[in-house]
């Protein structure tokens, strides 16, 4: 086989090398071509290198070009994959200063809560550009795999907007399933079989047996409540597990920032998270890591070079969706797996215009959804406060509309279990003035914005939020992983 794969955003670095060496774990594939694009020709030249030093250790005939022109990447694609963060780290920390000096504490923020929010406007104008150039240069029809965060603001808008045949990948769904066999004995995930359904970060485990056996809310809280470490570190996914009756795919940190409850007073934080890894719940958590991350692979780049010229190991490819639903697509093996599509009647209690996220089969005929599908009414009333959010701040974006944009942050549950309108407007006005490089839409509104900056009577505060940690210099990162590498 032969054909083109397009990477925008291959300049990060980790996962564009882990998608490159799963696709090549397909034998068929050898032959195709990986056109790598990126907006900085530093990180570009980078994953060339580290993809081409793969390529020869391998013996393969596959083709690695790298440009930051993204048209001519394109060109002929008959997949596109995004993995695009726009702004960088600079806009991602606004996403996390601006709102705690408002009260609102993230783990994350890259979905929906303020942060997300605004993370969806920096992005939806970028993603109908790469809509507008697979629509005109790509093969008739490509298909287009974001992953990209915010997933389902993302995902809305190529759809609707981009008019380009789009699906949104995640591995929540996998992680949780990792955990849910780990706690109930299973040799592996094999051996369990579920049905996952809801919208992307808030999908839902509503139907889980173990090798055929129904499991219930009672013996799956025991076997949480019983495990020596997620007893300790998903304490607020437990409680929702208690109250809900079905387990959440997501994280304790991404999950208790999706919700109104256990985020809204500093004092009960810390209650409801733990500090032994940033995903538990630590304020600011992911941009510490992702911080840390960038830092760690500058300084080491010679090692992951030299990683690079290992054999590909077919045993370890990942479970990420990508590969295998081109390969399915391609190849006719039926794969199945959790996507991020319009609704579309699939899940019967959701809105139809919604992207949900829930089970589909993928073969030669395309992505075919299990469809009929219904959630649990309190896991239904939750995804809909989320998705109500989530088409506010698509409608904004796209129209630059900074009145709805302030009106979808306000209906976020976390900001609106902690801020009152006034203080929503003002933190509107702050992170569009701050973000105004990466918001063209806006740009109308920022002259106005900037000057009721500077007459407002709202008041905020400094704060580092209720469990911050400081980012780690190398030196800290290679004590502790020699520390880890001593104890294990």
């Amino acid at each position: 086989m032969s054909f083109k794969i397009a990477i925008i955003g291959a300049g990060s670095v980790g996962f564009t090398k882990k998608l490159f060496t799963d696709i090549l774990c397909v034998p068929e594939f050898k032959d195709i071509e990986f056109a790598l694009t990126d907006v900085s020709e530093h990180n570009l030249q980078m994953i060339k290198a580290i993809l081409d030093r793969i390529v020869e250790a391998n013996r393969l005939p596959t083709r690695v070009t790298a440009t930051t022109d993204r048209r001519k990447a394109l060109e002929g694609a008959r997949y596109v994959i995004s993995c695009v963060r726009v702004g960088g780290l600079e806009a991602y920390a606004d996403d996390i200063r601006i709102p705690l000096k408002y009260g609102i504490d993230q783990c994350v923020g890259d979905t929906i809560c303020a942060g997300g929010i605004l993370y969806g406007q920096r992005n939806i104008p970028v993603v109908l550009d790469f809509c507008k150039d697979i629509r005109e240069v790509a093969e008739t029809n490509v298909k287009f795999l974001n992953y990209a965060n915010p997933m389902a603001m993302n995902t809305w808008a190529a759809i609707e907007y981009g008019k380009v045949d789009t699906v949104g990948l995640c591995h929540g769904v996998q992680h949780g399933a990792e955990q849910i066999a780990e706690v109930l004995g299973a040799k592996s995930t094999q051996e369990l079989d579920y049905v996952c359904s809801g919208i992307n970060h808030q999908t839902w485990f509503i139907d889980l047996r173990l090798n055929g056996r129904p499991i219930g809310k009672d013996e799956l809280v025991a076997a949480f409540e019983a495990h020596p470490v997620y007893s300790r570190q998903e304490k607020l996914r437990i409680d929702v597990l208690k109250r809900f009756g079905v387990y959440s795919t997501e994280s304790n940190g991404h999950l208790s920032e999706y919700l109104p409850w256990y985020r809204k007073r500093p004092d009960e934080i810390t209650r409801w998270i733990d500090m032994s890894d940033w995903i538990h719940g630590e304020t600011g958590g992911y941009l510490r890591y992702s911080t840390e991350t960038r830092n760690w692979f500058e300084t080491e780049y010679p090692q992951f070079l030299e990683a690079a010229s290992k054999p590909i190991d077919r045993e370890k490819r990942s479970n990420e969706h990508a590969s295998r639903i081109l390969e399915a697509l391609e190849t006719n093996r039926v794969y199945r797996g959790h996507f991020n599509v319009k609704n579309n009647g699939v899940i019967t209690n959701l809105p139809q215009d919604a992207i949900i996220e829930s089970p589909g089969f993928v073969d030669r005929f395309g992505i075919n959804m299990a469809a009929g599908i219904t959630l649990p009414e309190a896991c239904a009333a939750t995804c809909i406060a989320s998705i109500n959010v989530q088409r506010m701040s698509v409608h904004a974006a796209i129209s630059g509309d900074i009145d709805l944009l302030k009106l979808a942050v306000l209906h976020d549950p976390l900001v609106g279990a902690v801020s009152t309108p006034e203080e929503v407007w003002q933190m509107v006005d702050e992170m569009v003035v701050a973000q105004a490089a990466w918001l063209p839409q806006y740009a109308h509104a920022v002259p106005a914005a900037r000057e009721r900056l500077s007459t407002s009577q709202v008041k905020t505060r400094e704060w580092a939020g209720a469990a911050r940690r400081s980012v780690r210099s190398i030196e800290e990162l290679r004590a502790e992983k020699a520390a880890l590498k001593q104890a294990g």
